[in-house]
């Protein structure tokens, strides 16, 4: 009995030692809540957990390289691409994803 319960615990450990690791995509966190446009042009999170909070670190290094970019394509500075980036996300943030207002409240589309 106690060996069918060492074997079915190791069966069951290898099974989950085999199934990879899901990444968390921007559009599941947008879907499940987790995070939310800014009118700053920037992702924002709204749980705090690890993997959340790695996703909103990576998105918006992106972004802060792609407005750096064209920034200096335009003669503009970073934070005008990024406020100008912003508006457009936040206005075409899907129903039901959240954002963040001028008053720093989140609204739910």
């Amino acid at each position: 009995m106690a060996r069918n319960r060492t074997i079915r615990a190791v069966a069951l450990l290898l099974v989950l030692l085999a199934v990879p690791a899901h990444a968390l995509t921007l559009d599941e966190a947008r879907r499940q809540g987790r995070v939310g446009e800014t009118l700053s042009g920037y992702l924002a999170a709204r749980q705090q957990d690890e993997v959340t909070l790695a996703l909103v670190s990576r998105i918006n290094e992106g972004r802060r390289m792609a407005y750096q970019r064209v920034a200096g394509q335009n003669r503009l500075t970073t934070s005008d691409v990024a406020r100008i980036a912003g508006e457009k996300l936040v206005s075409r943030a899907s129903e039901g994803e959240y954002v963040r207002g001028i008053n720093g409240q989140w609204l739910q589309k």
